[in-house]
């Protein structure tokens, strides 16, 4: 009988978690373990001599800048969310720029024509393709149940070899929401988010890979841009933030601007989770800024793949004593 060579992890054993088959959305990008850490990638890469982020985003940017010892310039963005270029950007520095909320693509697309140096942040807005030449990183866990994972675009990769990561340390949070709610998880889930700080850059681990392979991204996407579109359809007179959002787009959350100082307190009250985008802009401007205005008041509706449109209009019941 002739020997067929084939290779096997292994045969039997116990049965491991069953997830679905499937395809990962970016299957051309760079997998690495965080977001963060594919902003280092870049600026490693790259190797630029400074680096432009708005006052209105995320501390957690600054962790691989602060790693590489880079100077950083904090700039404004206007009420339609887009930079205040008031300043001359030097050839060696990079100015990084977030797809808000996953609606700012057409603002993307007209900064790619104008900034030579130009690093888009889309863990906001993962369904929006990353243009050609332009280095764009996401974070998955923002828009599905991962505890890590992130996607790179870069036309200049690294010819380090770098370590796989692990998941399966951080993943109690998603459990705990399954089995007992995420009220039980929540503890769970800002340890995690404390256990990826400062982490080195790794490859995305097996695990965080094979659950997006599983997902339906199609579905996903099509339930996002329903619910946003149901909100803002009901919304769009009482929100102060105007904009003009093409209905193909399949945003992060419904972002909903109001003066009201106790409408996010009033939703969790009634189980409608909202967070502040984000805390630590509170430390970097002060009440006159519109920044500070921003993560004060904008209150960003959940509108992802989990809810139906009765869950929509639940929202909507609750909103109403506020419009």
């Amino acid at each position: 009988m002739q020997k067929i060579e084939t290779s096997h992890l292994t045969i039997g054993g116990y049965f491991g978690l069953e997830l679905p088959p499937g395809s990962e959305y970016y299957t051309h990008l760079i997998r690495l373990n965080t977001g963060r850490n594919a902003l280092e990638y870049i600026l490693r890469e790259k190797g630029y001599k400074k680096i432009y982020i708005p006052y209105f985003t995320c501390d957690v940017l600054l962790e691989p800048i602060q790693k590489l010892n880079i100077p950083y310039q904090f700039y404004s963005i206007d009420d339609h969310l887009e930079p205040i270029i008031d300043f001359e950007i030097e050839p060696d520095a990079v100015f990084l720029y977030t797809n808000y909320f996953g609606i700012k693509q057409h603002a993307v697309k007209c900064l790619s024509t104008k900034i030579t140096n130009l690093i888009i942040d889309n863990s906001q807005a993962f369904f929006s393709e990353p243009l050609p030449g332009i280095d764009t990183f996401y974070s998955c866990r923002k828009f599905f149940g991962v505890a890590d994972g992130a996607y790179l675009q870069i036309k200049k990769k690294s010819t380090k070899k770098y370590a796989v990561d692990s998941s399966v340390n951080r993943f109690s949070h998603l459990i705990k929401n399954i089995d007992l709610g995420v009220q039980q998880g929540y503890s769970d889930y800002v340890k995690n988010n404390k256990d990826l700080e400062n982490n080195p850059i790794r490859i995305m681990s097996p695990l965080t890979r094979k659950i997006l392979a599983g997902v339906n991204y199609a579905e996903c996407a099509r339930i996002r841009k329903r619910n946003f579109n149901f909100l803002h359809k009901h919304l769009k007179e009482y929100n102060l933030f105007k904009f003009n959002f093409p209905e193909e787009y399949s945003p992060m959350v419904y972002p909903f601007l109001s003066n009201n100082k106790q409408l996010k307190l009033h939703l969790i009250q009634h189980n409608i989770y909202v967070a502040t985008y984000w805390p630590n802009v509170f430390k970097w401007t002060d009440t006159r800024m519109y920044e500070n205005y921003l993560a004060r008041c904008i209150v960003p509706l959940p509108i992802d793949h989990r809810y139906s449109l009765h869950d929509m209009l639940y929202i909507l019941n609750t909103l109403r004593t506020f419009l």
